[in-house]
């Protein structure tokens, strides 16, 4: 498996999809054309929409309108009952599009999106995405709201859209708040909102561009665990395949063209009263003689919860002399299926002890990715750095949940990062260690780095602080448990 771990995107991390065509924010209102007013006043059983962006240029690579729906009425409103439409314009009459839900308090899988078409077309609508609940949603009492629905859209073929045109889009509302510019409907009656002129919310949607039936939620039960000490004796040890891990030996990137990945050179040793998982990296100065390591887990069913390893990062080489520009990594990944795939997550501890990708000299990257394009190369992603050396051992833990990620280094916080980078599909767990270029050190002098590993630990759909890991990594140890893994498949 090949590991496209890379250069993070450096620019401003306010800024999710500065790689791609954005413009400037749009503060007017949009024009229309003649309008149909619906009512919007509430009554006993009633809802009103709020409604922000966060992709607020004229173009963007995906529409992100974000909703609330409120409770205006003065009885329970069951969201089953609820559907709510926002208007668009389509680039062009063939474009499709394809929705998806980064992340929403009633939970994602309860919310479903489904694209239709206009009976009268406008010039800033002949579109709609409409949004109904399932009834795992639940209710809302009177006052109440579904809190962040996180919703985006993008073109099928991920080409940048505009949505200065679009009648429900206001690039200027960066903050919820009621938006008369989307309709609602509980049950079949409209009770909130204007639709496009000569529009009305049709009960039955055309959908010229069906959804993806949403991946369920994968399954178990919260806390199951991986954890595992690293007790092998090779890494031809039959324990290490047993328990779920694959030691890389196939060609490919990431890092130098030419390398080999070299099994042998990820090895076991006994220090400090544990068992030491080693990487060694090398190289002569071309690609022939590079050899870099990796080891992951062959399944990719890790997603929400906390990953923790103890892992002991080198500023200078085992042998040989200094400056290779280095990676060495801990990181949950799955696997990019198209460039640009809005599925695609990838989260790291990157150290490079000598730089490269235009630093100059040491630098702990932690970097949540949304997606990726390899050529031309297109970045989504976040990230947080400290230029200083991280030479020696470290704890190091990242945790995942519904509303953000959060990467400690040593107890301490070191990042966190957006809910919009959340995973939607399960990872496997990967350690690895590579040159991005011979540039760095261009002599032909052999030389070699390694990378330390102590132990690795996942808990599914659990948020652990650093000490709760420190704990529960103990207790495994005082009970003399060197591997357990009842994480269930995705």
């Amino acid at each position: 498996m090949s590991t496209p771990t890379r250069a993070p995107s450096h620019t401003p991390l306010r800024k999710r999809r500065t790689a791609l065509a954005l413009a400037v924010a749009l503060t007017a209102g949009l024009g229309s054309a003649a309008l149909t007013a619906l009512p919007a006043n509430a009554a006993a059983d009633s809802v009103k929409v709020q409604y922000r962006t966060s992709a607020s240029g004229a173009t963007a690579d995906q529409a992100e309108p974000w909703f609330k729906v409120v409770n205006n009425g003065t009885s329970a409103v069951s969201l089953s009952q609820v559907s709510f439409r926002y208007y668009f314009k389509a680039d062009s009459p063939s474009t499709q599009y394809r929705y998806a839900c980064s992340w929403a308090v009633k939970g994602c899988a309860n919310i479903t999106g489904t694209f239709g078409t206009l009976a009268t077309p406008t010039a800033t609508a002949d579109r709609y995405l409409e949004i109904t609940f399932t009834g795992g949603a639940g209710s809302l009492a009177p006052g109440a709201d579904t809190g962040d629905m996180q919703l985006r859209f993008h073109r099928a073929d991920w080409q940048t859209l505009r949505q200065s045109d679009d009648y429900s889009f206001d690039g200027s509302r960066t903050a919820y708040g009621d938006w008369d510019k989307v309709t609602a409907k509980l049950g079949t009656g409209t009770v909130w909102g204007t639709a496009p002129g000569g529009n009305t919310p049709d009960p039955t949607p055309t959908d010229p561009t069906p959804s993806p039936t949403p991946t369920p939620t994968d399954p178990g039960p919260a806390g199951a665990t991986l954890f595992d000490d690293f007790t092998y004796t090779s890494s031809t040890d039959p324990a290490i395949g047993a328990h779920g891990w694959s030691v890389r030996s196939n060609g490919g990137g990431p890092g130098v063209p030419g390398a080999t990945w070299a099994p042998e050179n990820v090895t076991f040793a006994a220090e400090g009263g544990n068992t030491i998982m080693n990487l060694e990296s090398s190289t002569a100065g071309t690609g022939e003689s590079t050899k870099h390591t990796e080891i992951l887990t062959k399944t990719m069913k890790f997603k929400n919860g906390t990953y923790a390893a103890r892992v002991k990062f080198s500023d200078a080489p085992k042998y040989g002399p200094d400056g290779d520009h280095l990676v060495q990594t801990f990181f949950p990944i799955n696997d990019l299926k198209a460039p640009l795939a809005d599925d695609y997550s990838e989260y790291d501890f990157e150290y490079l002890p000598n730089g490269g990708w235009g630093e100059p000299s040491n630098i702990l990257y932690t970097t949540s990715w949304e997606t990726y394009q390899a050529d031309p190369w297109v970045a989504v992603n976040q990230h947080t750095e400290s230029r200083m050396s991280y030479a020696g051992w470290h704890d190091l833990v990242l945790t995942i949940d519904n509303n953000v990620i959060t990467y400690y280094v040593d107890g301490q916080v070191f990042g966190t990062h957006d809910a919009k980078y959340l995973p939607e599909r399960g990872m496997s767990i990967n350690f690895n260690q590579w040159l991005i270029d011979l540039n760095g050190q261009p002599g032909s002098t052999p030389r070699a780095y390694d990378q330390k590993v102590d132990y690795v630990l996942h808990v599914k759909d659990q948020v652990l602080t650093p000490a709760q890991v420190a704990a529960k990594v103990g207790g495994y140890r005082t009970a003399g448990t060197a591997f357990v893994d009842n994480v269930p498949n995705s």
